[in-house]
């Protein structure tokens, strides 16, 4: 019998179900209200239905853009209330804006004011629900991990902190000799005889095998994993969780064998994917100039008040096939800022200058790129691209670190919108975590995923 208690969802189910629901509730607040007060600047027929679709995606458009999508967002009460304001004011202004794709503007402007009301009630009331009752009970996943002792600790750690409502609550020992059982912290270790039965005690959404020696699935542990999975459990290989829930490859974990779990994306290659791409990014680097343009007597009058030195710097950086270019910015820091050689840059960098700051926060400082990007020497979106002795020094001690390059370093990229700043080489390897991940899975969705997430960057002032 199907139990509700133990129902869970993925990540990318959770954030479908907060799409969804966002605009069932806010239609079905909108179609109340009309009817029972008479409301009549919104009206569902057959006739405008395309009103009803438009509002739909203004809702999930804006809603990314100003992070209703995040589910570190969506469980915080202070952040839903933000980005609900953000949402519902930015999706009726821009609707009311397009009178040819939505109903005429209303004669009464307090039509307008209970339009804004009744679709930020909406989405407000039911996403304090959901924080309330679903986001902290609902989404509970107990799994089972079966591993090598050795490595309990990094994998488990690992899994839990990608996600909090992911629980490791047990571990089988893939070694070859099964030993005593040995506990871990709260994680219990118990005998793989034990497994099928522990598995339907405990409500044990998945088991995970994160073995790389595989002699300790003996043929015992190999029946009883059969027998889950004929019994309807879910069986999964470690780095297709980590790589599910993080959108990052776990390069840390898969060792040399690595070209055994990275297909690289078919779209590297598809000539009509590559051409869409080179139009896009011409036309944006065209609007970027523009944009610049406008801007650069403000831009120069900052510089010489704030930066009083060179307006421009350029920079050898590595780009697609290891090819070093001359990579051209808006300068951030004071004049000879590497007098005394070349040095990683650090947060909160002293040689950066206070206007310097503001150009890193808004990212204004990175429009000239928009020439390299022509030049075609960069690209909109790819992994950014680094100094030469940086890459040196990071690919003696980091393995697959070069692998970055087969593509075109970008403008922005999957790192830049889900990793903050770091200089230390564990932050180098999470980022290129996210690198690869890019690679593997470069497709249009994904693209569309990082400017919106850059525009959220640019708007929240989060750049570095």
């Amino acid at each position: 019998m199907f139990s509700i208690e133990k129902m869970h969802f993925e990540i990318s189910e959770r954030k479908m179900i907060l799409r969804l629901f966002d605009v069932f509730f806010v239609l079905g607040a909108l179609f109340f209200v009309g009817k029972m007060f008479n409301f009549g600047y919104f009206t569902f027929s057959t006739i405008n239905f395309y009103w009803t679709i438009v509002l739909s995606v203004y809702l999930n458009l804006f809603g990314t853009i100003f992070e209703m999508y995040d589910l570190q967002v969506a469980s915080n009460q202070f952040q839903v209330v933000r980005s609900a304001i953000l949402t519902a004011s930015t999706t009726v202004l821009i609707y009311l804006l397009t009178p040819v794709f939505s109903p005429e503007l209303p004669t009464k402007r307090v039509e307008i004011l209970v339009f804004y009301l009744v679709v930020f009630m909406a989405l407000f009331l039911w996403r304090m629900f959901y924080v309330k009752f679903l986001a902290s009970n609902r989404f509970l996943q107990n799994a089972i991990l079966i591993c090598d002792k050795e490595q309990v600790e990094e994998l488990i750690s690992g899994l839990e902190h990608i996600d909090p409502h992911y629980k490791i609550i047990a571990f089988v020992h893939a070694d070859a000799t099964e030993d005593d059982t040995v506990e871990y912290y709260y994680v219990s270790n118990i005998k793989r005889a034990d497994l099928f039965s522990f598995v339907k005690e405990n409500s044990v959404s998945e088991i995970v095998i994160a073995s790389q020696n595989t002699e300790g699935i003996t043929a015992e542990l190999y029946q009883q994993l059969l027998h889950l999975l004929e019994s309807g459990s879910i069986i999964r290989e470690y780095t297709q969780v980590y790589e599910s829930k993080t959108q990052r490859i776990p390069v840390h974990y898969i060792s040399r064998d690595f070209y055994r779990f990275f297909p690289f994306s078919r779209s590297n290659h598809n000539k009509l994917y590559l051409l869409s791409v080179r139009i896009f990014e011409i036309g944006t680097s065209v609007l970027g100039l523009f944009v610049a343009l406008v801007l650069f007597p403000l831009i120069l009058i900052g510089n010489a008040i704030g930066n009083r030195g060179k307006l421009f710097y350029t920079q050898e950086r590595v780009g697609k096939d290891g090819v070093v270019f001359e990579i051209l910015k808006f300068r951030t820091m004071i004049s000879n800022a590497e007098s005394n050689g070349a040095v990683f840059t650090t947060a909160n960098d002293s040689r950066v200058t206070v206007f310097g700051k503001f150009l890193r926060k808004t990212r204004i400082d990175e429009f000239p790129q928009f020439i390299n990007i022509l030049k075609g020497d960069m690209a909109v979106i790819g992994p950014r691209p680094e100094r030469p002795f940086v890459v040196k020094e990071i690919a003696e001690i980091m393995p697959f670190y070069e692998t970055r390059h087969i593509i075109k370093p970008g403008l922005t990229g999957w790192a830049q919108v889900n990793y903050a700043y770091g200089v230390t080489m564990e932050d180098s390897l999470i980022k290129l975590q996210y690198d690869l991940y890019y690679i593997k899975h470069r497709s249009v969705f994904l693209d569309l995923n990082i400017a919106f997430k850059t525009i959220t960057t640019v708007l929240f002032y989060r750049g570095q």
